[in-house]
């Protein structure tokens, strides 16, 4: 696999040493354009960054190392982390976004993106149920890549969690969803169970795993979903 190493970006710095890479963290770059984007990501006044941009085309840069500590996730949280960056590989992924015309992905973009995923889960031990989207770890401020973004695709090609609807297990009671949700990693607020964090958060999982109803809602089809995606932790 070809990767454009043009440009790097200065906005960087070392992980902690009791760091693992355990997470991949995938993004749009809600931009006009991916040059914009990459101009961006380099620019050292921006104070931002990623390991790696994919453009639309497929073509893949790396702007920053693996072993260093990208500045992409921002205020975040995950199972109780909240220094996302220092646990985390981070992708960019051209697409202009939910202010600038948000479209489906390309499938030569898609295809880029499994590819390098599978070779950075090859070099990390990193589970399935923590490749995420930005906005499973930030919900109050994050919608990206978005609910238009393949996530059943990649997981075909054996890259992060995805109901399958083959879980023979009893269903999670709704009563019990924002709990579940909760020890599945999601930021939940237990003590305001209909507050804005609480629905930011259902919605960030309705976007990843039943993109084609963003209400915030707990219904039988999210407790199916839950349990569905809890039945592949058990068989990890």
């Amino acid at each position: 696999m070809k990767i454009n190493q043009t440009y790097r970006s200065p906005n960087f710095g070392p992980r902690p040493k009791t760091a693992d890479i355990n997470m991949l963290l995938l993004h749009y770059t809600g931009m006009q354009t991916g040059k914009e984007a990459l101009e961006r990501l380099c620019d050292s006044a921006a104070q931002v960054s990623a390991h790696y941009l994919i453009e639309e085309d497929g073509e893949i840069f790396q702007l920053v190392p693996e072993e260093h500590r990208a500045w992409h996730a921002g205020l975040a949280y995950w199972h109780g982390e909240t220094d996302i960056n220092s646990c985390s590989i981070g992708i960019e992924i051209v697409n202009p976004g939910h202010e600038w015309g948000y479209r489906p992905f390309p499938t030569a973009q898609m295809k880029a993106v499994a590819a390098l995923s599978k070779e950075i889960l090859e070099r990390h031990s990193i589970p399935a149920f923590r490749t995420l989207a930005h906005s499973d770890v930030a919900p109050e401020r994050k919608e990206d890549p978005g609910e238009l973004f393949d996530w059943a695709y990649l997981a075909k090609q054996g890259i992060g969690a995805y109901p399958d609807g083959t879980a023979q297990n009893t269903p999670i009671a709704e009563d019990d969803f924002l709990l579940k949700l909760g020890e599945y990693g999601y930021q939940v607020d237990m003590k305001n169970p209909t507050g804005s964090a609480t629905k930011a958060a259902i919605i960030s999982f309705q976007r990843h795993f039943r993109p084609s109803k963003l209400n915030g809602e707990i219904d039988p089809e999210c407790c199916q979903i839950l349990t569905d995606l809890y039945s592949q932790l058990d068989d990890s």
